[in-house]
């Protein structure tokens, strides 16, 4: 085995000795290391200015162990060869422990860290780093193969440590990417800087524990960690409703993007923090969030929100009720909050006393709303109260077009906007109220690294080109194998005859002829499984189960085990004769599994022992579900035994936003008598409107947690009991 290239420098260091205050050199070593006994035996050598650098190249299955003790302003640093060519793969993971160390240009991807961190700031329980800096690190895609298995791509131990211009983008398994641990033995005041890092895609995890950064836990959360996170960007980040969670006291979030992310800034635990100068764009996205406020004293200045569509917990703006008294995993009463000086415009909801329910009672107190600025160009009032707001003064708030009647001091004003600064819209003429003139943020292409991509494309349904298939048996089978992601599978009418299982872990269609008949029959309890990251879209086809064994499980479509972040699309085709057994699905999820989409239209089915759409397998009752959003248009089940459409999310865990429903234009005829024509168990956000049920068991809604939204509308029951909810409809057909 070779040693370590070893190469002497005499840096020009003046450093002042103890005794006699003359300037003196100091000698700094670099060396470059090939290999991981090789890192082993030099990193035991490194001293103060040193450098240990690691040669391009893959490092397989490595677990980086990085300790020393470096000095102010002669840190010891590891680093690469060249930005962005030391690939650590497998089984690997990078811990730091001592002082003035530094880690930069490293590349984690095509694995998953074998213990629960990817990067920690500790070696042991009693080793941490202080006074440490990781810069220019990717991680990408370093995902746990099982999604509910929970890691932290990030922790962040001791204090004074810097984590700047790194990328961390496509976490899918359970766990924070990036997360501040404390304890009193270390030190509650950590005094970490997170800045100018680039928080890529999180997917929807679908349950609770996917945020991108927390810092502190509800244990800890009465003391100050005086951590400061800013300048950071945060695009597409969906894990669940708390994209930040601030679990602490003494912190500043300033100057952050948040780029279409699906959640909100969480002042979760903690007092004292101080909101300020961050920019939450959101274009019209659903469930893209602003601000939550709990607890005592926290500050929220000189925000600019534009186009954010959450609501509730997830609103651009939201002021929660708290529990009397409340213990510090609940929700401590807003005492003394300030919030000032922001602008937020097209907005769907501003919410004032959320979350009002038997426990949480207690109505926001010593608080002040002022000089903020509030359009809505197309005239909605976005101003949302749900409960007692006499604890809060509000004063010098501007609306346009006109002021809300649900709150006192806000003034109604004719506002021409323009945009100004970053592209963000200020009002003309209008001084002293909203964001400050010369607000702006910080770029994206000054957040992460410039040598990798902050995105990977990735092929969409009916990007790629046509593969051409013929009726008989297995030709579709072949088709779909030698389809690359995006391409169209074109069928010609007749009948093909499918014996296997068809993967689908990228996107496809399979497309029928616009004139004639293309019907597939399969021999296998399942004609399709989806895996994770695939997407099927099924046009023009007639599926038939009547080659279909008489097997438990047996579904036309199935998700796998843990299967998740894949889309179903299925457009102007029929299901029929799926009989054979007692419990005969068209699509159905496995445990662990999430969709991110399920969309049926114009869809005809016809004699099904089971259900359309099984998606209720998540029983534990841990707040997971299996479908994010359902789509049903313009479609008509005929003879359906079970549940047409079976959706469950069970648990009190309020952390996603999911499952949601929209059910218009469709007919149930016969169908639904076991168990009603649709079932939904915790639903968040339903929308059935001009629907027909004909002969068929009860539609039924439960609220499990929350505030569920339900909209009944336009829908028509004959020889068909009454909905059946404890839920209120927002709308009620007559």
């Amino acid at each position: 085995m070779s040693k370590p290239d070893l190469k002497r420098s005499f840096l020009a260091l003046w450093v002042v000795a103890a005794g006699g205050g003359s300037p003196s050199l100091v000698q700094a070593e670099s060396a470059l290391v090939r290999a991981p006994a090789e890192f082993a035996s030099a990193v035991a050598r490194l001293q103060p200015g040193d450098t240990l650098t690691l040669a391009d190249g893959e490092w397989r299955d490595f677990q980086i162990v990085f300790t020393g003790k470096g000095a102010e302003g002669r840190p010891i640093t590891l680093t690469a060869q060249t930005p962005g060519k030391v690939i650590l793969t497998g089984r690997s993971n990078l811990s730091l422990a001592g002082e003035h160390l530094v880690v930069s240009n490293l590349v984690f991807r095509d694995g998953w860290s074998p213990t629960g961190e990817v990067l920690s700031f500790r070696k042991s329980r009693t080793e941490r780093a202080n006074y440490s800096r990781v810069t220019g690190v990717v991680i990408d895609g370093f995902s746990k193969p099982d999604r509910a298995e929970s890691d932290n791509w990030v922790a962040l131990y001791g204090h004074h440590n810097r984590f700047d211009h790194n990328q961390l983008t496509g976490k899918t398994n359970a766990g924070t990417t990036l997360v501040v641990i404390r304890d009193a033995v270390q030190g509650l005041e950590n005094r970490h800087a997170i800045d100018h890092n680039y928080f890529g895609r999180r997917p929807v995890l679908g349950s609770n524990g996917g945020e991108t950064i927390r810092v502190g836990t509800s244990h800890d959360s009465t003391s100050d960690s005086f951590t400061t996170v800013s300048d950071n960007w945060f695009e597409h980040c969906a894990g669940e409703v708390e994209i930040v969670s601030n679990k602490s006291g003494g912190n500043i979030y300033r100057g952050n993007v948040f780029f279409e992310s699906q959640g909100a800034l969480v002042l979760r635990h903690g007092d004292g923090n101080l909101v300020e100068g961050n920019v939450f764009l959101g274009n019209g996205l659903p469930n893209t969030g602003g601000v939550r406020v709990i607890n005592r004293r926290n500050t929220v200045s000189d925000n600019y929100m534009e186009g954010l569509a959450g609501a509730n917990f997830g609103s651009a703006l939201t002021i929660m009720y708290g529990v009397p008294n409340s213990p510090v995993n609940r929700y401590v009463q807003v005492d003394g909050a300030v919030i000032e000086n922001n602008t937020l415009v097209d907005t769907r909801e501003m919410s004032f006393g959320a979350g009002m329910d038997a426990e949480r009672s207690a109505a926001p107190i010593n608080s002040r709303f002022a000089r903020n600025l509030i359009v809505n160009r197309d005239g909605r009032d976005p101003i949302l109260v749900k409960g007692d707001m006499s604890g809060v003064t509000f004063t010098g708030n501007v609306q346009a077009p006109m002021a809300t009647k649900a709150l006192p001091g806000v003034e109604g004003h004719k506002v021409v906007l323009e945009r100004g600064k970053g592209q963000l819209l200020r009002p003309k003429g209008l001084k002293g109220v909203g964001v400050r003139a010369d607000l702006t943020y910080v770029a994206r292409e000054d957040t992460g690294v410039s040598w990798y991509p902050k995105t990977t494309p990735i092929a969409a349904l009916d990007s790629g080109s046509v593969v051409n298939a013929a009726p008989g048996e297995d030709t579709l089978t072949r088709a779909i194998a030698a389809a690359r992601p995006g391409d169209r599978v074109a069928l010609q009418a007749g009948v093909y005859i499918v014996n296997q299982v068809i993967g689908v872990s990228r996107a496809v269609t399979v497309e029928g002829p616009a004139n004639g008949r293309a019907e597939i029959q399969f021999a296998r309890p399942n004609l399709f499984e989806m895996a994770s990251g695939g997407a099927l879209r099924l046009s023009h086809v007639t599926i038939s189960g009547a080659l279909a064994p008489d097997v438990a499980g047996a579904a036309v479509i199935r998700a796998g085990q843990g299967a998740a972040q894949y889309q179903l699309v299925v457009e102007d085709s029929t299901f029929q004769d799926l009989t054979v057994n007692r419990s005969f699905n068209v699509f159905a999820a496995a445990p662990g599994s999430l969709a991110d989409r399920i969309r049926l239209e114009r869809v005809t089915v016809d004699k099904v022992t089971g259900s359309v759409i099984a998606a209720h397998t998540e029983t534990a009752d841990m707040g997971t579900y299996n479908a994010e959003v359902v789509e049903v248009i313009d479609s008509t089940f005929r003879d359906v035994t079970g549940p047409v459409l079976d959706l469950y999310r069970g648990g009190t865990d309020e952390s996603t936003f999911g499952p949601r429903l929209t059910l218009t234009g469709s007919t149930f005829e016969r169908s639904g008598k076991d168990g009603g024509a649709i079932r939904l168990y915790g639903v968040q956000r339903t929308q059935a409107r001009g629907n027909r049920f004909v002969d068929s068991g009860a539609p039924t809604f439960y609220r499990r947690v929350g505030a569920p939204e339900l909209v009944w509308g336009g829908n028509t029951l004959e020889k068909t009991p009454d909905l059946v909810t404890n839920v209120p409809p927002l709308e009620v057909a007559q």
